[in-house]
């Protein structure tokens, strides 16, 4: 296993005018190795790397070998959300710095940054529930290609969920790959609007089978509520939830494992029903950056395939990448995937975001802007 790179040099942020007055005549005194351990020291912060996001690479151990391993400790800042009500987050991006792309529609008011999760796969473990609810809706409607029940097995449902998202998608995909079924209806739909009929009742049923099953066994994945509770509390950072789930289904889950208050006290939560076009299209992320008034490149966003990658990729977004079994050989470092993770059980929002802010605030033309 590759082992960790030498702890760069750090830059520290930025500070307000009177400080940096105070420091500069420090290093004039003491040699600018001692006054940079004193600025250090002053701020509470101990040295750690600040890499740009483009390096951000968070791999397991011991998985994606093919990814390059980068070592990023977390400096002992104490609570982010203190940090930031401080004013360490707030000075960060002068105010010429925060553009804007809509008319703010957020429970957080003026945030520097978002961080927008996907539901299936990242916030909890859903696609083999998905699966049984698929082929128990094909029971139900007897659907047959050339006398076969239609039965999606776990390797073939691990190709259809890293190859296209939303529900209605990937059976349209598999029918015109494989033909249409006959089913308990009558026989094989020969019409593009026969087709779809179709589609939107098996669909139909399947999230009724889905909706009794995530109800008894749906529990989220490590790290993921703490990172999202880290974000509701942080008046910086807005937060949601961008879902290719179709919304009646994707309700079930979130209330079930999200919960009410906390989805209350988001600032946008989508679902595939809200966009036209579904992932790996990035439309429902741009829709979401609208919505909450940020620039692409203050988004970063956490997905579990390459599906969810692409999407937010193509809407210029920085992506987090927790893998599942089903897409942990997937290439992602080769997709673009910024960061990637077995599970969010040791991020924090300092992790994710201190790497951002402190490269942004490196150009000394925007400190005077």
């Amino acid at each position: 296993m590759a082992t960790s790179p030498a702890t760069p040099n750090v830059i520290l942020p930025p500070l307000r005018p009177m400080m940096r007055s105070k420091v500069t005549t420090a290093l004039a005194s003491v040699g600018a190795t001692l006054g940079l351990l004193a600025v250090t020291l002053l701020l509470g912060f101990r040295l750690s790397p600040t890499p740009s996001t483009s390096n951000l690479l968070l791999v397991a151990p011991g998985r994606h070998t093919s990814h390059t391993r980068t070592n990023i400790r977390s400096p002992p800042y104490g609570r982010l959300a203190s940090v930031a009500r401080a004013g360490v987050l707030r000075h960060s991006f002068p105010r010429g710095l925060r553009e804007r792309t809509s008319v703010l529609a957020s429970n957080t008011q003026d945030p520097d940054f978002a961080l927008l999760f996907d539901c299936d796969g990242v916030i909890v473990l859903t696609e083999e529930l998905h699966r049984i609810a698929y082929n128990r809706a094909f029971e139900k409607f007897d659907c047959r290609i050339d006398g076969e029940l239609v039965d999606w097995t776990v390797p073939h449902y691990d190709v259809l969920q890293n190859t296209i998202g939303g529900g209605k998608p990937k059976m349209k995909w598999h029918f015109n790959k494989f033909g249409w079924p006959t089913t308990s209806l009558g026989a094989a739909p020969s019409t593009e609007d026969a087709q779809t009929a179709l589609v939107d009742q098996l669909q139909d049923a399947k999230t009724e089978f889905y909706k009794e099953i995530v109800g008894q066994v749906a529990t989220a994945r490590p790290g993921v509520l703490e990172l999202m509770d880290e974000a509701i509390a942080n008046p910086r950072i807005a937060c949601g939830i961008c879902s290719a789930a179709t919304k009646e289904g994707f309700v079930k889950v979130v209330d079930a494992v999200v919960g009410r208050e906390r989805l209350n006290s988001l600032d946008v939560v989508m679902a595939g029903d809200d966009v036209t076009r579904k992932k790996p299209d990035p439309l429902i992320y741009n829709k979401a950056r609208e919505k909450i008034g940020l620039p692409a490149e203050r988004c970063v966003v956490i997905e579990d395939s390459i599906v969810g990658l692409k999407a937010a990729k193509g809407a210029g977004m920085n992506c987090i990448i927790t893998y599942t079994s089903s897409t942990q050989d997937q290439d992602f470092k080769e997709s673009g995937a910024d960061a990637v993770l077995e599970d969010l059980g040791k991020v924090n929002l300092d992790k994710i975001f201190r790497p951002m802010y402190t490269e942004s605030k490196i150009s000394s033309q925007s400190l005077k802007s």
